[in-house]
């Protein structure tokens, strides 16, 4: 037998269909978001690589030549590596922005004058950026008694000025003057010095840099790297207090970099002798991941 067609039965389908479909469409969406923010980005792993001056002819444990720096900026942009800023770094932490796929922070120790004269320009030429580490008290007394001096002078306050206004190189505290091994090896507390006492002169030092800083500069760092990467777990409540945002260490091993902001404090860093080669360090590096 034959149906007669019903004009009200067809649209009280279609309402149902199209309810069940806003439905459907609903739960999609709701479910997308829930997945999105249940699921965090996947961990990108940093290297760091930690220089200290750039000049002459003689290469060293902790000294490169011109061309040693030129050829490790060459390789890395070959083998498709970016250099991040730490800027970039922190607001990732924060949820905002993104990362290369191949991030590298090149780093650089102590302040020497040839970190203006010689790296800036190569960071120019191979479009990277760098973080330059002071020692307030270098600049305040050993550059300004001799300056300019690409083999062994530090920089003045009008040098890290130069810097900074570069766009390409975001200055850090090294302390004032806790990179010695006299009584005290960098930021470790001393023999029978208590814990408030320690706090107390840790405190005092980096701040006397942060105002030197911000006074002759302008310049307020929110990166502090460790003098002979002497990590001492009662330092790490006074470097938040700071403002800090980001420590460097002397720890050879590689970085998880994730959303969250605690993994920006003990970055691990490779230092970069000038007894090996390009090839020879760089394969120290991506043999450690």
């Amino acid at each position: 037998m034959y149906h007669c067609y019903s004009p009200r039965r067809f649209l009280r389908l279609l309402l149902l269909d199209s309810i069940i479909f806003s439905i459907c469409a609903a739960c999609f969406l709701i479910g997308r978001t829930l997945l999105a923010v249940s699921l965090p980005d996947d961990p990108v792993t940093l290297y760091a690589i930690m220089y200290h001056s750039v000049g002459g002819n003689t290469p060293s444990q902790y000294t490169v030549t011109p061309e040693q720096l030129e050829s490790d900026l060459r390789w890395l942009s070959l083998h498709g590596y970016t250099s991040v800023s730490a800027q970039q770094l922190c607001l990732y932490t924060q949820n905002k922005g993104d990362l290369p796929e191949k991030p590298v922070l090149i780093t650089l120790d102590d302040g020497f004058y040839n970190n203006l004269s010689i790296l800036l320009p190569l960071l120019e030429k191979y479009d990277m950026r760098a973080v330059v580490s002071v020692v307030g008290s270098y600049s305040q007394y050993n550059a300004a008694a001799d300056p300019h001096n690409d083999l062994y002078s530090y920089l003045t306050w009008e040098d890290i000025s130069e810097l900074a206004k570069s766009g390409r190189v975001e200055i850090g505290n090294h302390t004032w003057d806790m990179h010695t091994l006299s009584a005290r090896r960098g930021c470790l507390p001393m023999e029978g010095e208590s814990a408030e006492e320690f706090c107390a002169a840790l405190r005092e030092d980096i701040y006397a840099l942060q105002y030197a800083l911000h006074d002759n500069t302008g310049i307020m760092p929110f990166v502090f790297a460790y003098p002979f990467g002497s990590v001492s777990r009662q330092s790490i409540p006074v470097l938040r207090e700071c403002g800090f945002l980001m420590t460097l260490t002397c720890r050879e091993l590689p970085n998880t970099i994730t959303r969250d902001t605690n993994c920006l404090y003990s970055i691990g860093r490779y230092n970069r002798s000038g007894l090996m080669s390009t090839e020879e360090f760089m394969s120290k590096i991506e043999g450690s991941k």
